[in-house]
This record gives structure tokens, C-alpha cells and sequence, in this order.
């Protein structure tokens, strides 16, 4: 459970990333000295005392000086709209600058807690640093240092005290899928269109990530909640914002869910952020079901449908495990389709196999096809098991796992998915060393 969000603002070179990677504890977003490097990750949790808090980093957009206020603004827009707590990032060793205090402007309007951290202080010698930085008005400056791991605690100890009650959210038992993809491909419409079918609305909760909307919703005695990261508003001109608003809002819509439906645009076609976005889910390791929307705009015939679904497979080859649905969410066309889809797929993540099932076709799998001597040594497996589902891992115990090569771990696990199914469900299989007795 999320007990609430974090974001880490501030203008290029304070060091949001450093301390953004001593919070998770891990290198997750790439620190450079160069101000705006682009990061390879944008969100991670964050495990303190008995909390549980997503960070954003927000870094990585490439500023100057002042005539680029549009870009510090999109920037701290986005933390605003998304966070619970925001940590405004500064930089003891370079002092107070116009765009801090440009900043703490747009903060103040936000009416979000705000902890004020005045990074780069390495050492006691250089405390008196953070004085000038309590005429922005933000309350007491707390003196970090990312590099060294100086004030994390009490950073993280301030962001729980002024955490809002109603951040944590707690759906145990329902079914959680998210609805994914580039903007207007009709993800909105769909969640309407699930919500139109004689559907008990329960309530509607603002999720742990701003403007991603969770709907709790009975259907056939069932707890849903559908998380809707719809409503992605451009900003001004600057598209490196939309995307990454986009990837943001997808990330947080995929951690909080069980699976994902990745919409496509049927009138459109598809495009590289389709990818993109499909494989934030992947990488995920959730359920995935693929939503080709707007069926009703595609000028079709009886080979259509089999065509679409070659070129889905093809571009999307990664998600082959994932079931495709055709639908036209605006007219409310073949959306029945998917709830069975979706508590299929939700079985199937939850799937635990017994032991000696597993084991058997395994085995089985490895009899009718033994692995290809290498070097004169053959991959044994001596036995299976399932350690983990959601996502689901299974462990072969083999003589060298050095001798486990990709394609016969895939057949392993094209043997798996014929026996137990796990339709939109990504398998993954690790070959570990069985220890001798």
C-alpha cells in the first residue's frame, strides 16, 4: 500500500536525482553534473519506518536562465498536480537564485505541504549556507546532503507528519486495472463506457496520483476499480512535458493496478509512444490486455480483423502473452467483451500451480525436447517451482544455469502457457544452480 507521494522539485543542478537515488536506496535515475539529463526512470517507492511513499523525480528537462520561465513552470506544475508532499530542492553551495524564488511562487499558490531542503551540505562547516534560503518563506530550511545521505531522515520523517490523511488508498479484494495509452486514443471514453453498463458506481476517489481517477464499480458481484489516467492537458508548446506527464501518469496507474489495458487508436493507427507506453506495463510485469479502440472509424472486411491483429503481434512482439480486443468505447460497441477478458486476466495473474503439476510438465517439456549439448555439457532441470505470483516467477533448480540458453527457456515457457493458460500474463523464469545434498 502507498501511503502517499513525494515529489522532488527544483531548478537543473541542485541535485534532485542524487537525492531522489539516496531515498530509494538505489540508482534509478542517472546523475550527471550537466544540468536537464534525461533519466531512465521517473518514479520509485520509497520504504521508511512502516510507510510506504512513491517518489517522482522530476528532473530532466534542459533550462537556462530566466527567459525560460514557461519550462520551470510546466516542470512544477507537473509536482503539484501529482504529489502529496513536495520537497523543493536548493543548492547550499550555489545560494538563493531567481528561479528558486520563482518557484516557491508557484509552491505557495499550490496549497500542497511543502518541505524546503537546501542540498550540497556536505559537512557542519557549511550550515550557515541554508540561513539566506528562510526568506522564501517556506518554514525552516532542512540541511541535506544527497551525495552523503546527510538529512534524508529527517526529510522523510517531516513528508510523513504532513502527509493528508486521505493519500493512503486501500482496495483490497477488488480487481484494479488501469487504462493506458497516448492521449485522446479514447481512454476516457472507455471508463465511461464501463461505468454506462448498469453498473453500481460506488464512490469516486481521487487516486495517490493526481488526475489519475480511481472509480470503485460493482459488475456480476464484483469489487472493479478502474483507474483512469485520462484529461492529459498540453502545456503551452513544450512536448517533452506531454510525454513525460503521459509516462508519469501511466507509471503511477500501472504500480497501483493488477493489470493494465493498453488502448490503441483504431483511427490513427499506431505509433512509437504506443510502444512506449505498452511497455511501461511489460516491464511492469502486470497483466496486459490490448485495446484496439475506435473500431468503428476502421473501413473493414472479413480479414481485417486477422490483418490488424498480425500487425499488433508484429510491433508489439514483446506483449505476445496479451490478448487483443476490438472495441468502440464511444458507441459502447463489443465493450462487454472485456470484463471477462479482465477477470480472466486477473486470474491468471493470481495463478499459483502445485508443485507436482508443475514439475510434471516440466519435466515432461524437457523429455519430448531435451536441451542442445554445449561443449559437450547439456542442460539438466532437476525439478520446478513457482516462488511467486503476481508477477509470476518459477525457478528451474538445473545442473548450470550457464547452460540455459534464451530460446530453451523459452520453449520452457511456451510448454508453460500451453498446460496453465497465463493469457496476459508475463512469466518469468530463472535457472539457479541446484545445491548438491
Amino acid at each position: 500500500m502507498i501511503d502517499g507521494t513525494i515529489a522532488i522539485v527544483g531548478r537543473p543542478n541542485v541535485g534532485k536525482s542524487t537525492v531522489f537515488n539516496r531515498m530509494l536506496e538505489q540508482r534509478l535515475s542517472i546523475v550527471e553534473d550537466t544540468p536537464g539529463v534525461t533519466r531512465d526512470r521517473i518514479y520509485g517507492d520509497c520504504n521508511w519506518l512502516s510507510k510506504t511513499f512513491r517518489l517522482i523525480d522530476t528532473g530532466g528537462i534542459q533550462l537556462e536562465d530566466q527567459p525560460f520561465q514557461k519550462e520551470i513552470k510546466a516542470q512544477v506544475d507537473i509536482a503539484i498536480e501529482e504529489a502529496d508532499v513536495i520537497l523543493f530542492l536548493t543548492n547550499g553551495k550555489e545560494g538563493l537564485t531567481g528561479d528558486d524564488k520563482y518557484i516557491t511562487s508557484l509552491l505557495r499558490r499550490s496549497k500542497k505541504p511543502v518541505i524546503l531542503g537546501v542540498n550540497k551540505i556536505d559537512d557542519i562547516s557549511k550550515i550557515d549556507s541554508i540561513y539566506e534560503f528562510y526568506s522564501l518563506g517556506l518554514g525552516d530550511p532542512v540541511p541535506v546532503s544527497g551525495a552523503h545521505g546527510i538529512g534524508i531522515g529527517d526529510v522523510l520523517d517531516l513528508a510523513a507528519k504532513l502527509m493528508p490523511m486521505d493519500a493512503k488508498v486501500n482496495y483490497e479484494g477488488m480487481i484494479k486495472f488501469s487504462i493506458i495509452g497516448r492521449p485522446n486514443v479514447g481512454k476516457s471514453s472507455l471508463t465511461n463506457a464501463f461505468l454506462r453498463q448498469d453498473r453500481v458506481i460506488v464512490s469516486d476517489i481521487e487516486g495517490t496520483t493526481r488526475d489519475a481517477v480511481d472509480t470503485v464499480f460493482i459488475a456480476n458481484e464484483k469489487n472493479y476499480v478502474v483507474i483512469d489516467t485520462a484529461g492529459i492537458r498540453k502545456r503551452g508548446k513544450i512536448t517533452e512535458n506531454i510525454e513525460k506527464y503521459s509516462v508519469l501518469r501511466a507509471q503511477g496507474a500501472i504500480d497501483r493496478s493488477d493489470l493494465s489495458l493498453v488502448v490503441l487508436d483504431g483511427e490513427t493507427g499506431i505509433i512509437d509512444q504506443d510502444k512506449h507506453v505498452a511497455g511501461l506495463a511489460h516491464e511492469a510485469k502486470k497483466g496486459v490486455i490490448i485495446v484496439y479502440n475506435k473500431w468503428d472509424t476502421v473501413d473493414k472486411n472479413e480479414k481485417t480483423m486477422n490483418e490488424i491483429t498480425k500487425t499488433i503481434r508484429e510491433q508489439f512482439a514483446y506483449l505476445d502473452y496479451a490478448p487483443i480486443a476490438f472495441v468502440s468505447a464511444k458507441d459502447n460497441k463489443r465493450v462487454n467483451t472485456l470484463l471477462p477478458l479482465i477477470d480472466q486476466v486477473y486470474n491468471n495473474v493470481n495463478l499459483r500451480i502445485k508443485t507436482n503439476v508443475l514439475n510434471e510438465v516440466v519435466l515432461d517439456a524437457q523429455m519430448s525436447n531435451p536441451a542442445k549439448s554445449v561443449n559437450g555439457k547439456r542442460l539438466k532441470i532437476y525439478y520446478a517451482s513457482q516462488v511467486q505470483s503476481a508477477p509470476c516467477i518459477i525457478v528451474l533448480f538445473v545442473n548450470d544455469p550457464d547452460l540455459m540458453h534464451f530460446s530453451y527457456k523459452r520453449y520452457i515457457e511456451n510448454k508453460l502457457r500451453e498446460a496453465f493458460g497465463f493469457e496476459g500474463v508475463p512469466i518469468e523464469i530463472v535457472a539457479r544452480k541446484k545445491e548438491s545434498n
